[in-house]
């Protein structure tokens, strides 16, 4: 019988039978989990307010059949109260595990991946900082660890230093003017990826109302779509605009 305990935050939740949830994990040791909670619905159940959304939590689980683990035991190790306040958080929040999620489950186990989401999480859960790019540099980040971060300083297609016009994810970021397709990149937007990608991550979510900013989102999210192949449903309430292509 395998037993494991470890750190992990929750992705999603979905009912199994009369009185039992299944939850999908994202470990720090193990990777992507999926685990059964036996009676977690039932109103006597002690485990039910610790398997939601974005919890941090630890659990104590046993192997079943598959690749299916039961919980004997789940515990917060952190609540994020102020996330779980603002409808903004919320849905940012909800749109970073949504991308966890859609990583394959057989990825190699990487603890800088559960790093990151644990940081993003606890960035969300500061009133310091604000909601509206939390997703988007998330986005580019998990790229960028993945190594798959999109090519910004230059043509990604000729190596020209510009200028740069148009952001492409199928050919892999910025693109010149002779080289142009995708979407096309005003200034400001390309100086805040910039500024995201270039170490001032934290000064740009301490501003509010930036310009650029939704394009910005728009773009990570298109990337992290072409990324895993796959549209993202929660995601598109964090993304003002649409990437469109242009002739």
């Amino acid at each position: 019988m395998k037993e494991l305990v470890d750190e992990a935050v929750v992705l999603r939740t979905y009912r199994s039978g009369e009185a039992d949830r299944v939850a999908v994990l994202w470990t720090r040791h193990h990777g992507k989990l999926r685990i059964l909670a036996k009676g977690v619905r039932k109103t006597t159940s002690r485990m039910g307010g610790s398997l939601e959304p974005m919890a941090h939590v630890t659990v104590d689980l046993v192997k079943s059949r598959g690749d299916l683990y039961v919980t004997r035991n789940v515990t917060h190790r952190t609540r994020f109260s102020t996330l779980r306040d603002s409808y903004d958080r919320i849905a940012a929040g909800l749109a970073v595990v949504e991308v966890m999620d859609a990583i394959p489950s057989e990825e190699v186990v990487d603890e800088a991946i559960f790093d990151l989401l644990l940081r993003v999480l606890t960035t969300l859960d500061n009133t310091e900082y604000e909601p509206s790019l939390v997703p988007a540099s998330f986005f580019f980040k998990l790229l960028a660890l993945d190594g798959s971060a999109p090519v910004l300083d230059e043509c990604v297609s000729c190596a020209s230093p510009g200028p740069l016009v148009s952001f492409n994810a199928e050919v892999g970021g910025m693109l010149c003017g002779n080289c142009r397709s995708g979407t096309p990149v005003s200034v400001p937007a390309q100086q805040l990826l910039q500024r995201i990608m270039g170490g001032q991550l934290a000064p740009v979510l301490r501003e509010s109302d930036l310009e650029g900013a939704s394009d910005v989102a728009a773009l990570a999210l298109h990337a992290i779509e072409v990324h895993f192949g796959r549209r993202l449903k929660v995601s598109r309430s964090t993304a003002p605009l649409t990437a469109k292509s242009s002739a």
